[in-house]
């Protein structure tokens, strides 16, 4: 079955250009559109879904208020941010409302499309490291969604998946985590499952915000 696309954005003609990129694959299909977030979350209702290509400053309803939205829907589909600015800001909100990654509009056509297949397979578009560098940046400047209560959820992890979830958010692949803690890089991903599964986390993206937003890892990258 292909993946089933869904372009959300105000510009009809970028909406168009990423339209023909995707219809040319044979694994991908625009099965929806819409012009802004408020109608984005309605055909999310209606429609099945897999990815949503969610541009960030829209009338109505702005891509970040969307993409939470939609993330909080039963079954929801995968989230990618498209923005025009590198070190948008509203791109990292995103990131914390629950987007799997952010890329730049003007990406090569064969980027975009190598990250909509690796969202839909359950990865992170942006790296942990390239997303700890971001947040070091702009953590500061975003509101705060409530660290304490999720500093209470990270009670339910073991010693060791705390350790793997502090080296996870300090952009450490699993084979680099595995070397660290002379483990097998299998038991590293049954880790870092079990961690996404017990905190309701996506990807490692997720558990780089969380990171931050609990403190357990700090600006600089620091555990």
């Amino acid at each position: 079955m292909p993946i089933r696309v869904m372009l959300v954005d105000d510009q009809v003609l970028l909406r168009t250009g990423f339209r023909m990129v995707l219809a040319a694959q044979p694994d991908m299909e625009v099965v929806a559109e819409a012009g802004d977030g408020v109608e984005a979350l309605q055909v999310v209702r209606s429609t099945a879904v897999d990815v949503v290509l969610m541009d960030v400053r829209m009338p109505k309803l702005d891509g970040v208020e969307a993409t939470r939205r939609i993330c909080v829907e039963p079954d929801p589909p995968k989230v990618l941010i498209l923005t025009t600015f590198d070190l948008d800001e509203y791109a990292f909100s995103g990131l914390k409302a629950g987007a799997s990654g952010f890329m730049l509009k003007d990406v090569p056509p064969g980027e975009l499309l190598a990250a909509i297949r690796s969202v839909h397979s359950g990865d992170a578009v942006v790296a942990p490291s390239t997303t700890r560098r971001l947040l070091d940046r702009f953590a500061p400047m975003l509101p705060s969604t409530g660290g304490e209560p999720r500093l209470v959820e990270l009670q339910r992890l073991t010693d060791r998946e705390r350790e793997v979830m502090v080296l996870v958010a300090q952009g450490l692949s699993n084979g680099e985590i595995a070397a660290r803690l002379v483990l097998s890089e299998a038991t590293v991903k049954t880790h870092v499952g079990r961690i996404l599964t017990k905190l309701g986390l996506r990807d490692r993206v997720q558990v780089v915000v969380l990171a931050y937003e609990t403190g357990l890892v700090r600006a600089g990258g620091q555990g």
